[in-house]
């Protein structure tokens, strides 16, 4: 009987040792199934349960189904979710300092952005991330934003006027502005149809995005502005982040860094593709001088280096170093 009893002991520790070895990490999203995005967390997903021989798997929550970025992040912070994905810049809601990231022209491209993040300005904002109790494992592409229009850009004399959708967000709101068009928030959902009544002359997006939400059937040119890159912060909750064994970690980072991988290259070749065949469908495609553009944004920056101190974009460039 003794023996009996041992032998349970043993198969119910057995037990409870493998379903401890098991961890399941909740990720939420706002982007929907057909994103690029969504299709770099499905490959950390599987990479993540491949590397861990199954001892670490992944639910996904897209297509905000969880609430929106700002929900997503308060139920990380609270340890009611694991892992978040939100724009890098828009972070800037609870870390100020962000916006400097966001501010238009900042930023030269996707390696300029990575170099930013992995550099020192970047590490003081991973520091305060974590006061926020959140740990950022990776920055992946999202695309550069273009601007769309129903006349063609071909100098940033040819925004003036412009009512130009943007989201409601100060530093896209500051590129309508301070290039001479007006600036008129409109929700994403409802683009297509400002733009299909003329409630609006343009807008900004990336080009994966132009093409997703089929803006071009209601816009005849695009102008290759790039005045902002856009970023996805993929997050962890400090409290998941410090459950886990060193080696869990690294095939968190390792997965992670994986799902970009396949997210950026989409993306890239997204954009490497779609002027060709917006052209092909009828539209213009002009190239402006982006230097006026960037000229423009000095007032903004004034802005941002008297909130954050004088030299602060200089810095967040890495034009110091």
């Amino acid at each position: 009987m003794f023996n009996k009893f041992m032998t349970g002991v043993a198969a119910l520790a057995i037990m409870a040792t493998a379903a401890q070895a098991e961890r399941s990490l909740t990720f939420g999203l706002q982007n929907n199934e057909a994103s690029n995005l969504y299709q770099g967390v499905v490959a950390f997903k599987e990479t993540l349960e491949a590397l861990s021989g199954g001892e670490m798997t992944v639910e996904i929550f897209p297509n905000a189904s969880l609430g929106d970025f700002k929900a997503m992040v308060e139920q990380v912070q609270a340890g009611e979710l694991d892992m978040v994905m939100t724009g890098y810049p828009d972070m800037s809601y609870i870390i100020p300092e962000l916006t400097l990231v966001g501010a238009p022209y900042v930023v030269d491209d996707f390696a300029h952005l990575q170099r930013i993040v992995a550099g020192p300005w970047g590490q003081e904002m991973n520091a305060k991330m974590a006061e926020q109790s959140i740990h950022l494992v990776d920055v992946w592409y999202q695309g550069t934003r273009q601007t769309t229009s129903n006349t063609p850009i071909n100098s940033i004399e040819d925004m003036a006027g412009l009512r130009l959708r943007t989201p409601g967000v100060p530093f896209l709101i500051a590129y309508a502005e301070n290039t001479g068009a007006t600036p008129a928030p409109v929700a994403f959902q409802e683009v297509y149809l400002a733009l299909q009544t003329n409630q609006v002359d343009a807008q900004e997006n990336p080009l994966p995005t132009i093409e997703a939400m089929k803006f071009y059937e209601v816009q005849d040119h695009i102008a290759l502005t790039n005045h902002f890159i856009a970023s996805a912060a993929i997050q962890i909750g400090t409290s998941t982040w410090e459950s886990l064994t060193d080696q869990e970690k690294a095939w968190v980072e390792a997965a992670v860094n994986a799902g970009g991988e396949v997210s950026d290259a989409m993306t890239f070749q997204d954009e490497a593709n779609l002027v060709a065949v917006f052209e092909e469908r009828g539209l213009t495609v002009t190239m402006p001088d982006t230097a006026p553009f960037r000229a423009a944004m000095k007032p903004y920056w004034d802005e941002l280096e008297a909130e954050f101190g004088a030299g602060a974009i200089a810095r967040v460039r890495g034009d110091d170093m």
